[in-house]
């Protein structure tokens, strides 16, 4: 693993947001994405996991005795993911180069995104209701090609907005060649 250092990023609006260097990182200033997303992406987990739970509860204490090794497995599956999920999350950072975006994300399957500026067709900003509710927003980026697009899903709304408008603004500058 490696050593991970924290240094201010620019100032928001409220809040300066973290930035990270790691060893082996090419020295861009690494973001993560917002700890919210683990509470979003935990929440739909629950979401599935608690009536499976209350099923299986009640096939055990009701009708087969058997079915308790179901609950059993439903909590262990659900314990398991529930960890994955928070370490997908925390995995998950992206950095503004000086020509292109960088987004990646795993701890065992590693992939890093790059998406040059020149290259941004459009960007979105999407937030889902559990999304707004959280205050936060995924932003897309599309290409030319459906294979080097990139999206960094838990952004602040307020930071996916600022991003969305310097990207565009980027992407502009970069194809008209100034």
């Amino acid at each position: 693993m490696s050593d991970s250092t924290p240094h201010p990023g620019p100032a928001a609006a409220g809040d300066a947001p973290v930035v990270v260097r790691l060893h082996g990182d090419g020295g861009l200033p690494w973001r993560p994405v917002s700890p919210r997303l683990r509470t979003a992406r935990l929440t739909v987990l629950a979401g599935v996991v608690v009536p499976v739970l209350v099923i299986s509860l009640l096939v055990a204490a009701f009708a087969w005795a058997w079915a308790w090794v179901a609950v059993g497995v439903v909590v262990l599956a659900a314990g398991t993911v529930a960890w994955v999920v928070t370490r997908q999350v925390t995995a998950i950072s992206w950095a503004e180069a000086p020509e292109e975006l960088v987004v990646r994300r795993g701890r065992l399957f590693r992939s890093m995104v790059s998406v040059p500026y020149g290259r941004l067709q459009y960007v979105d900003v999407q937030s889902g209701p559990l999304a707004r509710r959280l205050g936060m927003a995924t932003v897309e980026l599309h290409t030319a090609s459906p294979e080097s697009g990139g999206r960094i899903p838990g952004l602040p709304t307020a930071e996916a907005e600022a991003l969305r408008e310097r990207l565009a603004a980027r992407g502009e500058s970069q194809r008209a060649g100034l």
